[in-house]
């Protein structure tokens, strides 16, 4: 009797366990550790927090500085009954920008000189590598003294003819004193670092949005939707100074399964700058609006719309793909991310404008940044292209993008 009532025990213990496990790992719970401890909505936005069964949810609490602003707090509950976690809901007034869709040049120097690649020199091993640096490093000193091309490090190592040079290195967030012995090339007689270096790129991107976030500091803007990173090291490129400028699309190069497609455009000799670069993240590029332009297609902006109401479903780009300039095509929002933190993946969009995917194939190198719009509303901006189909590609969400901006 006692060995019965024991196996029972175990064999609802184990029921028990595999009961927990299948809901920890269901969708519904996975749903639920998803979302983030705050949504944000503008008043004249409904946010959609519905949630599967078993689970409810009730406001709970509210407060407010007038009838349409304030905060709420919403619980969800297990069956209506137990509460398991709570989520904030903050009602803000409506922030208007003014989309992008702009094709734009940007011209971007260094912070120090990226290092990406190391190479023996004629008759000596790379004196930058027996120091200690690394391809993606970063040189933003040499003798104390800020290096901001490469000139200037040229300069100080044919100063030293070979003697030790004091290096400040960035290698990610650390910073590294190292120090350097230039050794004569073989075949030209120089002082050489054995090391290549690059203080500068350039590129063409589409602008996300523009506008005043904060009454009378004037114009941000933001574009890209992910970082200038360099070529050979994947290094996301520290600013030191850069631009945007206004950009003509002179060619495309249509995208295909396997081989994304590009956008060739032509900037550096016109030069008409529209605002200076003063942030590169992994979310975008940002800086300060000079010379916003006016807007062909929503003189007026438009208001965003938060991460909360965003829903699968019809939306549109705005892009410039051929001499024609702006156009607004048809896409599908085909999946949307709740969760929470920044990401560049807030959703998955499908392009289905006929036209667009007759000109691009899709989305293509070039339109990185190109606003998303839904319900009348700046929600997100394209980041990158699904090399396997160029018809889809990642969003990331406006708020996203501005709480990226700083």
């Amino acid at each position: 009797m006692r060995k019965a009532t024991s196996r029972k025990r175990r064999l609802t213990g184990w029921l028990l366990s595999l009961l927990v496990l299948a809901v920890y790992v269901s969708p519904q719970a996975q749903l639920l550790r998803s979302l983030p401890d705050t949504f944000s909505v503008s008043r004249t936005q409904t946010a959609d927090l519905s949630l599967p069964y078993p689970f409810e949810l009730t406001m709970t609490a509210s407060s407010s500085t007038d009838e349409q602003l304030g905060s709420a707090t919403a619980t969800i509950s297990l069956f209506g009954l137990l509460p398991i976690r709570e989520v904030e809901v903050e009602i803000a007034d409506d922030l208007r920008l003014y989309p992008g869709g702009q094709a734009v040049g940007v011209a971007m120097r260094t912070k120090g000189v990226l290092v990406v690649g190391t190479s023996d020199l004629s008759g000596a091993l790379s004196p930058a590598r027996m120091a200690g640096i690394k391809p993606g490093d970063v040189i933003t000193e040499a003798d104390g003294q800020p290096v901001n091309s490469t000139d200037d490090l040229t300069r100080k190592v044919a100063a030293y003819q070979g003697a030790p040079l004091p290096l400040t290195v960035l290698r990610g967030e650390d910073r590294l004193l190292l120090t350097l012995q230039a050794r004569r090339d073989g075949q030209s007689g120089d002082f050489r670092i054995g090391a290549w270096v690059r203080d500068s790129t350039a590129g063409v991107g589409t602008l996300s949005f523009y506008g005043e976030i904060e009454p009378g500091k004037g114009a941000v803007y933001g574009a890209l939707g992910h970082a200038i990173t360099d070529a050979d090291t994947q290094q996301i490129l520290p600013v030191g100074e850069g631009e945007i400028m206004t950009a003509d699309v002179v060619d495309v190069r249509k995208g295909q399964k396997g081989y994304p497609g590009e956008l060739k455009g032509s900037f550096l000799r016109e030069n008409r700058v529209l605002g200076t670069l003063t942030r590169n993240n992994p979310y975008g590029i940002y800086g300060r609006m000079t010379s916003p332009p006016a807007h062909p297609l929503y003189p007026d902006g438009l208001p965003i719309g938060r991460r909360s109401t965003v829903h699968e479903g019809a939306a549109t780009i705005l892009c410039t793909v051929d001499a024609g300039g702006m156009r607004e095509y048809a896409v599908e929002i085909v999946e949307v991310s709740r969760k929470a933190g920044l990401s560049q993946r807030s959703m998955v969009i499908r392009v289905t404008d006929p036209e667009l995917l007759e000109k691009t194939g899709g989305i293509v190198q070039g339109m990185s940044g190109s606003p998303i719009l839904q319900d009348g509303r700046l929600i997100g901006a394209v980041t990158h292209v699904f090399v396997n189909d160029p018809t889809r590609g990642y969003g990331i969400f406006i708020e996203n993008m501005l709480e990226a901006a700083g």
